[in-house]
């Protein structure tokens, strides 16, 4: 277990608008009554960089983003079992290209679906209770991540529907693991964090031959010989509650819990010691009313902001290459009044979206947006 390090001063941002960008309201769509949990712009491929994907209830609707602040209805997928409430869902590519959508929920199965065929690819089956939330490797989008109520992250290739690795057990969470990350430089690290108020850094390295044998495996993936990992390289303790999101930034975490604030860190390993090490908490950005658990923030594709709703149906944006941090702006309507559960923001920042609990998905721009792509 890491240790708080001693004798550094963290920043705190102010919650005093810079108004440095502002954003206009362009649009609003009503899915239905059912709460939204889940909102992805596809980062994946240059291709979609405009498309973006919602989950909630047992519906999965694809959109465009279009260029005049309309919001263009694609596809709708509705599962089979209306019992099923999807809480997460992520872009990811076939080997030939092709995209595909992974979702999860409360019953623990993961849906796959082919985009261009419009039709459901694969079921993967393996989880014990609910999938919180599914990430995929920017480097190898057929593989995905899934962080689960049952405790375990599970390594899956989206393509053959083979369960390559499982992150569990005597180093494991000891609760629901709910948001991961894949590293955004190092192939085979990511991040996991739980209910356990525990962030943990997970090395596949010394299994990736695992990884490349199930691109190749001809067989039954239920007789994939899928390995069992149970100790992480790094645990901490950053913060004293449940920990609901984490996301790379460099080498650092920004990590959140409910406790209205984001907290950017640094965890420093400790050479031949697995598992060692210190935490430095470097920065602060506040995010009131936000002690309500299962809420997410999102950043643009080159990390220069950050934006996450509240419980109040607002939307704070900050700016990530500031020090101290700066609130950039507080993005609010009248009729914004329920959770924002999660916000995705566009690959320059000039567009985000929030899924809020009411079924309903709000679109903001950047005013001084002329004329450039999303």
């Amino acid at each position: 277990m890491s240790k708080i390090a001693l004798g550094n001063e963290s920043l705190t941002g102010s919650l005093v608008p810079s108004n440095t960008k502002s954003y206009k309201l362009t649009n609003r769509v009503q899915e239905g009554k059912k709460p939204l949990y889940s909102i992805v712009f596809n980062f994946i491929d240059s291709r979609f960089f405009n498309y973006f994907v919602s989950a909630g209830g047992y519906g999965i609707n694809l959109y465009n983003c279009l260029e005049d602040g309309g919001i263009s209805l694609l596809q709708s997928y509705t599962d089979e079992d209306k019992e099923e409430s999807f809480y997460t869902v992520s872009w990811a590519c076939g080997v030939e290209g092709n995209p595909f959508v992974a979702a999860g929920g409360v019953k623990g199965l993961i849906r796959v679906l082919n985009v261009k065929d419009q039709m459901l690819h694969k079921t993967l089956v393996g989880h014990g209770d609910s999938v919180n939330e599914i990430k995929t490797h920017h480097m190898k989008p057929q593989l995905v991540l899934s962080a689960s109520k049952d405790e375990s992250v599970r390594l899956w290739n989206v393509e053959t529907g083979i369960c390559i690795l499982i992150f569990a057990g005597t180093g494991g969470h000891r609760y629901e693991v709910v948001s991961v990350d894949f590293h955004p430089h190092d192939m085979h690290r990511f991040v996991s964090c739980g209910m356990d108020s525990t962030i943990k850094i997970w090395s596949m390295k010394e299994f990736w031959t695992y990884v490349e044998k199930s691109y190749t495996w001809k067989e039954d993936p239920s007789k994939f010989p899928t390995k069992f990992v149970q100790f992480p390289v790094f645990t901490a303790s950053v913060h004293t509650n449940y920990v609901d999101c984490n996301r790379w930034f460099g080498d650092y975490i920004l990590s959140k819990s409910v406790e209205d604030e984001i907290l950017l860190w640094e965890p420093i390993l400790k050479e031949n010691s697995p598992g060692e090490g210190t935490s430095d908490v470097l920065l602060r950005y506040p995010i009131p009313n936000t002690s309500l658990w299962f809420i997410k923030f999102s950043c643009d594709l080159s990390l220069n902001y950050l934006s996450i709703g509240n419980q109040k149906g607002k939307i704070y944006v900050w700016d990530l290459k500031s020090c101290p941090p700066v609130l950039v702006t507080l993005l609010s309507h009248s009729l914004s009044k329920s959770v924002i559960r999660q916000t995705a923001m566009s690959t320059s920042g000039n567009t985000i979206l929030a899924a809020s609990e009411d079924g309903t998905i709000w679109r903001w721009d950047a005013v001084t947006k002329v004329a450039e792509s999303l």
